[in-house]
């Protein structure tokens, strides 16, 4: 039964494992070490399986720890939230935390936090990752929102639920010297290299079948997996870079940059992730709400 199960000897094991070390988590939780081995020891056979293996002086989970580790991180993570939504201590301020793709535009990431960026009552905590890293915290809930370019895989085991909040056309961005905006896109792409996305992104893919619906090969100059390194690339001059305006909007505003031409039919979306919670943050409201424009949140 699950109420047999001792949550400081959960605990303990949560702290063991993720120190990786015996010894220094002991010290941290103010125990002996043998006291400390005893505990993990009773939890193993509560569960029926060893969840460490020493390896020299480290220890290191099995496949029943991670297991383990996975659930303890969640039962925790579930207790802090309920303590925060539900203690009366007072508090003017609140803590929001957003995960956020580390290629994504972080221009559009400002103007996706713009409803709460500057309110005096909001901590606002900010992280970059993976797709897996970030929506492993998010499930974990480790995080509140999850800001990607892509809609994560739904199926019934996972719960994450995904809304399209932004949607841009993709464009061809230049310096001026490259010719005038309007400029024809045959003439462009086979006149000048272009910085693309790599081949995991949904603009290269939506790329490759535009050219090859042209019948033109441009040269690419380079393939790069991070906006903020696109946009400087293409303020270098190193060719023509096909992505959102939103990404240059700062260059474009300044006449730094041309925005020669919109790529017929190609459009990146931006999607927050949420999973479904009981006591869900209340800050996520007002950055989910929708916009004048019946968009959600981001207003460009």
């Amino acid at each position: 039964m699950m109420s047999d199960l001792n949550y400081h000897h959960l605990r303990y094991f949560r702290a063991v494992a993720h120190d990786g070390n015996l010894t220094r988590a002991a010290e941290r939780l103010n125990l002996s070490q043998s006291a400390l081995s005893i505990q993990i020891k009773q939890l193993e056979e509560r569960l029926g399986h060893t969840l460490f293996e020493r390896r020299g002086r480290q220890l290191h989970l099995t496949e029943a720890g991670r297991i383990a580790l996975d659930h303890a991180d969640t039962i925790f993570s579930t207790g802090e939230e309920l303590l925060e939504t539900l203690k009366e201590t007072g508090r003017t301020r609140r803590a929001i935390r957003i995960g956020a793709l580390a290629t994504l535009s972080r221009n559009f990431q400002i103007e996706f936090l713009r409803p709460i960026l500057g309110r005096p009552d909001v901590d606002l905590i900010l992280r970059s990752g993976s797709t897996s890293e970030l929506l492993g915290a998010l499930e974990a809930l480790n995080l509140d929102i999850v800001l990607l370019n892509q809609a994560p895989t739904a199926d019934a085991l996972t719960p994450f639920i995904a809304q399209h909040v932004y949607q841009q056309r993709v464009s061809l961005v230049g310096k001026p010297s490259y010719g005038a905006a309007g400029s024809g896109l045959t003439n462009l792409l086979s006149a000048h290299p272009v910085i693309l996305p790599t081949l995991e992104s949904g603009v290269r893919l939506q790329f490759e079948a535009l050219v090859a619906r042209l019948g033109i090969s441009p040269q690419i100059a380079a393939e790069v997996d991070d906006m903020a390194m696109m946009r400087l690339l293409a303020r270098e001059g190193a060719g023509l870079a096909v992505l959102p305006p939103i990404v240059v909007k700062g260059e474009l505003d300044a006449g730094a940059l041309v925005e020669f031409d919109a790529l017929p039919g190609m459009m990146e979306s931006f999607y927050a992730v949420t999973v479904k919670r009981r006591f869900p943050n209340p800050l996520v409201r007002p950055l989910l709400a929708p916009g004048p424009a019946g968009e959600l949140g981001v207003q460009v």
